[in-house]
């Protein structure tokens, strides 16, 4: 669509979109946009948030996890490195078993109230 067919079809003020585009690329770049795309994306998944959830009772153990949510332990192991790649959680080492955790449990805080804003709004 040419600029002169959007400025005539819903009056745009050209200065204020090219204020707009500048303003836009000075917030983050394409990385950082990405980056945050996939923290988002993390929370998009029932069992990650369930995960989510669960630890902020206490650590779990992978074989926990698979236990209460009913889910062979590959799965379970798929969505703990997606949550600890975007920053969620965190892991330890005890022997030969892995500990995961909540990084900040205030991230549970962080979702409940952002899906209650949106759904009382």
């Amino acid at each position: 669509m040419k600029v002169d067919a959007i400025k005539n079809c819903c009056n745009v003020d050209l200065e204020e979109i090219k204020r707009l585009k500048n303003e836009l690329s000075n917030l983050y770049d394409n990385t950082e946009l990405n980056e945050r795309t996939e923290i988002f994306k993390a929370l998009t998944d029932p069992t990650r948030l369930q995960i989510l959830y669960l630890l902020k009772f206490r650590d779990l153990y992978v074989c926990e996890l698979t236990e209460v949510l009913d889910k062979p332990q590959s799965t379970i192991s798929h969505h703990l490195n997606i949550l600890k790649r975007v920053g969620f959680i965190k892991s330890s080492k005890k022997g030969i078993w892995t500990l995961y955790g909540l990084k900040n449990p205030d991230i549970i805080a962080l979702a409940d109230n952002l899906c209650e804003k949106i759904q009382n709004d």
